[in-house]
């Protein structure tokens, strides 16, 4: 027991020091958590490392990931010691902070502090909401538990904060959080940050409050873990540990994120009496895993899978829909489900994402979501009632204005199979930037639904009218930006968001009406640009993207009437996808020929010049009044478009 505790504590150690660079302090303080955790309590196998049923842990303190990778590597996931000797090294699968779908096992990618908590938030929801939506008499097909390990760091991001309030509030009864409490961060003693009486706090929020004194006492981590389990709310254990616990400078900042150095190693593993060199590990410590970890979860797992082929048999309508799910599977017919609008009618974009979302909730079990306090104006929000304590099988989450934790709890609720969405004014994804960030570096298909995309909100001003946010989520790695042009093109848009299967979707919709000038097939829509208007011969190219298509589509029907000028429109509803379509279909959409062409978007104007020589954006904030007047404020009227046209030599 204790040895094994020990061959954590080193075997992270020595990755610290061997890569020169890691934090060995959550190593040398929290491995009695993590050890206790995972040898006495958590379910997962590293044969079927996604078993449906699992438990999942989220290291949320993701600078513990050598801790993490220690922990994995004993428990005989496909992590080899030549894999711990390359942490933090280009190309490894060990890197500096746990990485979802790159390291066997890992739950979710954490580090940015406070964002495992949101994510674990997300799982606890899905099991919460699967457990009542399918469980049936003793087939308990969905029953497991989320753990998360967090720091004092974690606890002062206000992702974190506004997570546990609503985890709290919503009786999330599966929901562990462990907290490594050592009273230092980087800079020093947490004191000189904060003066939070974390227990009052906590339990202000409906958690349940345990306390371990002492990280070492693997019985009282034990007791806290069982009274957690059997809490009828989300359960805080507030365990006290001592950072860089066994080193000169432990209790100091001094161990939190520079390696001790092999000597200080050395001296250390002396003084716990671990006669063992760099990378070395008793046998001991792997039977140790193997007999209790291994052993009660591969018994879990094959008990699970006799459970899932009984409610098979007896529930084949049920058992198709989880299994669904359990395969990120979407089998709606969505042409039938969504017929095309006419043209010539017209509809706020977030009118129809309205009416889509209910349509296809009603198929797609799988799709969970809502808005932080706006789903009245963004007509964002999930079927069957709201998500709550009593009532876990609705599907609306009322997140209140919480629209960092909304992201991060988005995430999760992929991480766990739902077809998650989140709802808000496009503005303020500013506030779900680093949650957005992190489903694109996951890979993970969570769909971002925002509405009042541009400074057609009008009297709400500036501060609540986007200018740099499509140029922001375009910028970024495996993301899509969406902005479609109609109601056709957002019927489009939602389908490629829910068959996605490693993608997350950021829809930009709009506030006011706009008519319905499309009727593209799905295809060429997914080639992100197309040609809506062609002429024959044509002497140049509008481009425009969401409420701007119209408006294009009018400045061409202009310039031909009244300057005999014919000039093709483009709708470019994904600059993404179509940067990622072959030559030839970019070329085909945008011939080399045609250079006169002109970019229209009521947003900065940077990006657009890949594609355009002239751009007719919007490169300061909004302003505040009517929604017509701001944009002819700006230029964006028939008149002022033909002649920056026209202007063009």
């Amino acid at each position: 027991m204790n040895e094994t505790i020990n061959a954590l504590r080193f075997l992270g150690l020595d990755m610290v020091d061997e890569a020169n660079s890691g934090h060995p302090g959550i190593v040398l303080g929290a491995a009695p958590v993590l050890y206790q955790l995972f040898t006495k309590h958590l379910n997962i196998t590293a044969e079927d490392a996604h078993w449906f049923n699992r438990d999942r842990f989220v290291m949320s303190a993701g600078h513990g990931s050598a801790l993490l990778y220690a922990v994995y590597h004993l428990a005989g996931f496909d992590i080899t010691m030549s894999d711990l000797k390359a942490f933090r090294q280009v190309g490894s699968i060990t890197p500096g902070h746990p990485e979802y779908g790159h390291t066997h096992g890992i739950e979710a990618t954490t580090g940015p502090l406070g964002q495992g908590i949101g994510n674990a938030v997300g799982m606890a929801i899905a099991e919460a909401h699967l457990r009542a939506r399918f469980n049936q008499g003793h087939l308990n097909v969905v029953d497991h538990y989320t753990y998360v390990l967090c720091g004092d760091g974690d606890l002062q991001e206000g992702v974190a904060m506004e997570s546990l309030a609503l985890a709290g509030h919503l009786g999330l009864d599966r929901l562990v959080v462990l907290f490594d409490s050592n009273d230092i961060q980087l800079d020093g003693p947490t004191t000189d940050a904060t003066s939070m009486h974390i227990k009052g706090f906590i339990k202000s929020l409906g958690f349940d409050y345990f306390k371990v004194d002492d990280a070492n006492d693997l019985e009282a981590i034990d007791r806290a873990i069982k009274q957690a389990k059997v809490s009828p709310n989300p359960a805080f254990i507030e365990i006290k540990s001592v950072i860089g616990f066994g080193a000169k400078d432990a209790g100091t900042a001094n161990v939190h994120g520079a390696p001790l150095g092999k000597e200080e190693t050395a001296r250390i593993k002396a003084a716990f009496d671990y006669p063992y060199g760099p990378f070395e590990v008793p046998k001991a410590a792997y039977e140790d895993f193997m007999h209790t970890l291994g052993e009660r979860a591969r018994q879990a797992n094959f008990a699970w899978q006799e459970t899932l082929d009984s409610y098979a048999d007896r529930y084949p309508k049920d058992y198709e829909a989880l299994e669904d799910i359990m395969n990120r599977r979407t089998s709606a017919r969505f042409d039938s489900l969504m017929p095309l609008e006419p043209l010539g009618t017209s509809e706020a974009t977030r009118n129809t994402i309205g009416k889509l979302l209910n349509t296809l909730s009603g198929h797609i079990p799988a799709m969970i979501g809502g808005s932080a306090d706006l789903s009245v104006s963004t007509k964002v929000k999930g079927n069957d009632g709201l998500f709550t304590k009593q009532t876990p099988t609705g599907r609306n989450i009322q997140y209140g204005v919480r629209e960092h934790a909304m992201a991060a709890i988005t995430n999760g609720l992929a991480l766990h199979r739902m077809r998650a969405f989140a709802g808000g004014f496009f503005i303020f994804s500013d506030y779900m930037k680093p949650s957005i960030r992190l489903a694109a570096l996951m890979q993970l298909p969570s769909m971002f639904i925002f509405t009042h995309d541009s400074v057609a909100v009008g009297e709400d001003g500036p501060t609540h009218e986007p200018i740099e946010q499509l140029a922001t989520f375009r910028s970024t790695p495996g993301l899509v930006t969406l902005r479609p042009a109609d109601a056709n093109e957002t019927r489009h848009a939602i389908r490629f968001a829910l068959e996605a299967q490693k993608t997350p979707t950021v829809l930009a919709l709009t506030r006011q009406n706009v008519p319905v000038v499309s009727d593209v097939d799905y295809e060429t829509f997914k080639q992100g640009a197309y040609v809506l208007k062609k002429h024959k011969e044509p002497e140049g190219i509008l481009i425009a993207t969401g409420s701007e298509v119209s408006l294009a589509l009018e400045v061409s029907d202009y310039l031909e009437s009244e300057h005999n000028l014919f000039v093709n429109v483009v709708s470019m509803p994904s600059m993404d996808r179509f940067i990622s379509q072959p030559q030839k279909v970019q070329d085909s959409v945008l011939p080399p020929t045609l250079t006169k062409r002109l970019a229209i978007e009521l947003g900065s104007t940077g990006l657009w010049y890949r594609f355009a020589s002239h751009v007719h954006g919007i490169d300061t904030f909004g302003a505040s009044g009517k929604g017509d007047e701001v944009l002819k404020h700006f230029g964006f009227t028939k008149d002022a478009v033909a002649k920056a046209y026209l202007n063009i030599k």
